[in-house]
């Protein structure tokens, strides 16, 4: 493919990350309208959300392999159809149950279609500049669906109904796959001659689901509750079986040796780090402009804006700023403001305003993420072959998902109890829990900077042909 070609299927695949990252806090907003208008309880009502995260969550690993033996172009189709088709279902429902299994299909789409995009991504764009690029546009993505998610989802629930959240995704997933067979390459099955790790398979799926459903529970019932305990439980032995599963099976799953790698090991876990601190940040300020200073929803996904535009001119400049500092550097400064921005939007006061104490620290945050998020995304896809793009893939973005997903639950359920606990008034009270929140989730960025630290990138191939030194420049480890 030429260069322009490759730009054209970039956008296609940016666009699709938009939409997976937006139907994640879309529903957030939904959510009110659909418990009354469905008579739905509040704790039925949590899993309209989180049924959607659990199958997303638990999927992402094997979407991912499957890409890469099955073909991902072919995944990345059946993905958009299958979250297209339940979105119409989700869209037609008249009961909790009906909604909430339209929900978990969605993940289960939404899954097979963000592990091969990104695979795609990995295929089409060599390690180097060009590649840090794509993965730039990826975060820029990542960060404007996450605001568009709360603003998208105030405007259609407020014109259209709450229906119109899930028949946006129907629209978004046919004008997705229309272009495919012109703009994707076809691409070749991967696992032709091998078998499939049917056991491997089961197990890290049934794991995985089980640990996503007990953080996602531990939210509501508490860590110590007997549902959290048991599935988190079960969970640890799934895994644990998967694991000795992989050492004897002929062609397991995910070979050991690439979790041996301590690049993309190291990689995966700052992922995870950045999402804990940065993905509750979206929620919680939402929820401090409208429960604390009146927002009217759309006003509030509004306000998130400036940071999305800092966000896509810093994601921008960063193939530049690696290349100049190094992978490392950038990655630590992106955890060091990180940090800052954490720490410094915890001085929220109940009287505040947006301009004071919303918009500055917004601004830093959108710094950061595009640095965090792009570096820990290169560091973890150096060290695979052009065969392990899908299972690089599901790797990183399953370590996203569940940062994300542990990052919510922990920050909200401390911003809830220390809401409980304060007898001050109402707005008082709420401030208190979102800025005890925001001063705890400084702390993974913390960790990360530590292990940033420890990082060492793979060195240059010295048998590589010369024009493959300005990628293997690019891989070079700072001092």
């Amino acid at each position: 493919m030429g260069a322009a070609d490759r730009r054209r299927a970039l956008a296609l695949l940016a666009c699709t990350q938009f939409v997976l990252i937006l139907d994640t806090s879309i529903i957030n907003v939904a959510a009110p309208s659909i418990g009354a208008s469905l008579d739905i309880s509040p704790a039925a009502l949590s899993w309209v959300a989180n049924a959607y995260l659990v199958s997303f969550g638990g999927l992402l690993l094997l979407s991912g392999r499957a890409a890469d033996l099955l073909g991902q172009r072919r995944v990345f189709v059946a993905g958009l159809g299958v979250l297209a088709a339940a979105s119409l279902l989700g869209a037609l429902s008249e009961s909790a149950a009906l909604l909430i299994t339209a929900r978990a299909v969605q993940g289960v789409g939404a899954a097979m279609a963000a592990a091969a995009a990104f695979a795609l991504v990995l295929t089409l764009f060599e390690d180097g500049p060009e590649r840090h690029r794509a993965l730039g546009v990826f975060a820029a993505m990542a960060g404007a669906g996450g605001a568009a998610g709360t603003v998208l989802g105030g405007v259609l629930t407020s014109w259209l109904g709450w229906e119109s959240t899930f028949a946006l995704n129907v629209v978004a997933g046919v004008a997705l796959v229309l272009p495919v067979p012109r703009l994707l390459p076809p691409g070749t099955s991967g696992g032709r001659g091998k078998g499939f790790d049917v056991p491997g398979a089961v197990a890290v799926t049934a794991g995985l689901g089980l640990l996503a459903y007990a953080v996602v529970n531990a939210g509501e019932a508490g860590w110590s509750s007997t549902p959290t305990l048991a599935t988190g439980a079960a969970a640890v032995v799934l895994l644990a079986a998967f694991v000795l599963i992989e050492r004897r099976v002929a062609h397991p799953l995910v070979p050991l040796a690439v979790l041996g790698r301590p690049t993309l090991r190291l990689a995966n876990i700052l992922a995870a780090l950045w999402q804990m601190s940065l993905f509750p940040m979206f929620f919680l300020v939402s929820l401090y402009l409208q429960a604390v200073l009146g927002y009217e929803p759309v006003l509030g996904g509004l306000a998130l804006l400036p940071l999305c535009l800092v966000v896509i001119t810093v994601a921008s400049t960063a193939d530049r700023l690696i290349g100049r500092f190094g992978l490392r550097a950038v990655m630590g400064a992106g955890f060091v403001l990180v940090a800052v921005g954490m720490a410094w939007q915890s001085l929220l006061s109940a009287g505040g305003s947006f301009v004071a104490d919303v918009l500055p620290q917004s601004l830093l945050l959108g710094v950061a993420l595009p640095l965090v998020s792009i570096t820990a995304n290169v560091a973890a896809t150096l060290d695979t072959r052009e065969d392990e793009a899908g299972l690089a893939s599901g790797l990183v973005n399953t370590s996203l998902q569940f940062g994300s997903v542990l990052g919510l639950a922990v920050l909200s359920g401390i911003a809830a109890a220390r809401t409980d606990a304060s007898a001050a008034a109402h707005d008082v009270a709420l401030t208190e829990g979102f800025s005890t929140a925001f001063l705890v989730g400084a702390v993974p960025a913390l960790v990360a900077l530590l292990l940033t630290l420890r990082l060492r990138l793979p060195a240059p191939d010295a048998s590589a042909p010369p024009e493959a030194s300005t990628a293997a420049e690019h891989r070079r480890a700072v001092p």
